[in-house]
């Protein structure tokens, strides 16, 4: 395994050394290790604990992401996230279709202050995340906020046509085809101060019939 993240100047991100395609229905408790990286550096620390997968990142600028080297196309990506500790102002979700060596997936994300985020990221976001829906973050009464509320994101890919939704209900639609596979994955972004923890659980890929 590998734990690579994402700063502004520097990319970091937790990842599986090598992909496996899989057009499957995908389910991750996190009751058990599995393949989702479990690793710690000065900026993050990545791991399965207590029936989870905790995202906890230290530093205060930067988008860290962890993938599990299932690589997956088409159709519904599901995941539970709640925040642990740490301030509102942050970002955190889930990433698919994604090619770690690059830095290149798309991104959904939602923040404890009630904002979502729609975006494309490419080259690890070295200049800054390609917005999807909206202009940049949009506010929405669809996040449960605050500190250990659980948000259940969704996203539904379809040749490029894809649908996003938080806790039901639908926060945005987007068509790019810039990216058609890729692996799956959990971020978390901080905006000026760290120490954001995010517990992710129940992940679920499921295929387009």
């Amino acid at each position: 395994m590998k734990f690579q993240w994402k700063r502004w100047a520097t990319a970091v991100a937790f990842m599986a050394l090598a992909a496996c395609t899989s057009n499957t229905p995908y389910v991750e408790t996190f009751d058990e290790p599995g393949a989702w990286p479990q690793e710690e550096n000065p900026y993050a620390i990545g791991r399965v604990f207590e029936g989870g997968y905790e995202l906890e990142v230290k530093a205060s600028d930067g988008l860290f992401w962890a993938t599990n080297g299932v690589s997956t196309g088409d159709g519904t990506y599901q995941v539970e996230a709640t925040q642990l500790a740490g301030p509102l102002d942050n970002g955190y979700g889930l990433l698919f279709m994604a090619d770690p060596a690059e830095g290149n997936f798309f991104l959904f994300e939602i923040s404890g202050d009630g904002f979502v985020q729609i975006a494309r990221c490419r080259g690890s976001c070295e200049t800054e995340q390609e917005i999807l829906v909206g202009t940049f973050w949009e506010e929405s009464a669809a996040v449960l906020q605050g500190i250990n509320q659980t948000n259940v994101l969704r996203v539904t890919a379809d040749e490029g046509n894809m649908t996003f939704w938080v806790n039901e209900q639908e926060v945005g639609r987007a068509y790019d085809v810039t990216f058609t596979e890729g692996e799956i994955g959990v971020l978390v972004e901080t905006l000026g101060a760290g120490d954001v923890k995010v517990r992710f659980d129940n992940y679920r890929y499921t295929p387009l019939p």
